[in-house]
């Protein structure tokens, strides 16, 4: 999304390096998301926006889900803010919370999570319940 850290650059290493891609895919009438196979870094442009202003695969298209076929290492969540703690706060929707709970039941080893932010989005705290899952690490600029 706009106030989020731009991954394209990330996307095209990750295929320069020879692995494998997913994106999230969202059900936007639930808390429900998939992480789906991508092609190509150059396919995002032309998959099909959401109402969030978000390329993504349909939900009809039939995609390798990453939970069927072994699961995934790392996942870059987004967020509004985070703390060094390891806290997000997201959009209040729970996909993220949500998917990395699915990932415990599906994968054998929890999936590294990093977030990648302005230090803008970098608070003392952040309002967390019970179902939010913390972020294995915050990655963010800090120059003096």
């Amino acid at each position: 999304m706009q106030d989020e850290i731009e991954t394209d650059e990330i996307i095209k290493d990750i295929f320069r390096r020879g692995k494998t891609c997913f994106v999230p895919r969202y059900r936007f009438q639930s808390n429900h998301m998939d992480m789906v196979r991508l092609a190509s870094p150059e396919e995002i442009a032309s998959l099909p926006k959401t109402s969030w202003n978000i390329h993504q695969p349909g939900e009809d298209e039939a995609r390798e889900e990453a939970l069927s076929t072994g699961g995934l290492d790392l996942i870059f969540m987004p967020g509004l803010g985070f703390d060094k703690q390891g806290n997000r706060l997201g959009r209040g929707r729970g996909y993220y919370d949500t998917f990395l709970r699915r990932c415990e039941q599906h994968q054998q080893a929890k999936p590294y999570t990093m977030a990648l932010a302005f230090k803008e989005q970098i608070c003392d705290q952040v309002p967390v319940d019970e179902h939010d899952v913390k972020v294995d690490e915050v990655l963010y600029e800090d120059t003096p």
